[in-house]
């Protein structure tokens, strides 16, 4: 009797201890399935910035755009979803005159408010934490046409704050804005684009960049 409890109790306990080595991999498994899908980053408008530089025979003109919204999801397969909105008429660069120009006749902001990218993938990792360099690729939206584009970025992640540093060129007279170009000033028909963004990290699956 007492060796047949004993042989029960052993055939218990290796069936306990097979159930609970199953159950401990599907609870970690489960967790590293929660954190890298729950993990979204909202863009905090007032923290980023977009700069861009604009070369011409004279002397070089900066200027900066307001981001108005924006959030992202990075998926451990390294698919992206989200949107960057940049207001299109916020567009300053020191001089009214020019800046008008630049609203009226280049981007015709009135008819085209809004400048948007939507990464699709990204090519690297990033990591959890610290800083990574990745390539990332999407649809960017300007003066209402939609075109395919790659960037670099830089990007620094921390358990509830990230930030990015994307610099590209956009070649607007060849995406067929006009260039401002006059008889006496002669400007560059590309400008330069760099995007400042951060935000904090938040959790959910699904998040709205309104």
């Amino acid at each position: 009797m007492g060796v047949a409890n004993s042989g029960i109790m052993r055939g218990t306990y290796k069936q306990f201890r097979t159930h609970a080595l199953a159950m401990a991999v599907l609870l970690t498994c489960g967790a590293v399935f929660a954190t890298a899908q729950d993990r979204a980053l909202q863009l905090d408008p007032a923290q980023s910035s977009v700069q861009f530089t604009l070369g011409d025979v004279l002397h070089t003109v900066h200027g900066t755009f307001k981001v108005k919204q924006g959030s992202l999801q990075i998926e451990p397969t390294g698919k992206m979803a989200g949107e960057i909105v940049v207001d299109a008429a916020s567009g300053q660069s020191g001089s009214g005159m020019r800046d008008r120009k630049m609203n009226k006749e280049v981007l015709e902001s009135a008819r085209y408010p809004e400048i948007a990218f939507r990464p699709d993938r990204i090519d690297g990792k990033v990591a959890s934490e610290g800083k990574s360099s990745v390539m990332v690729h999407g649809i960017f939206s300007i003066h209402g046409a939609e075109r395919e584009i790659t960037v670099p970025a830089q990007v620094e992640m921390a358990a509830d704050h990230w930030t990015a540093k994307v610099h590209f060129t956009i070649p607007y007279a060849k995406w067929g804005m006009k260039n401002p170009s006059t008889l006496f000033l002669r400007v560059s028909d590309t400008v330069e684009i760099d995007l400042a963004a951060e935000g904090p990290v938040v959790r959910g699956t699904v998040i709205s960049s309104q």
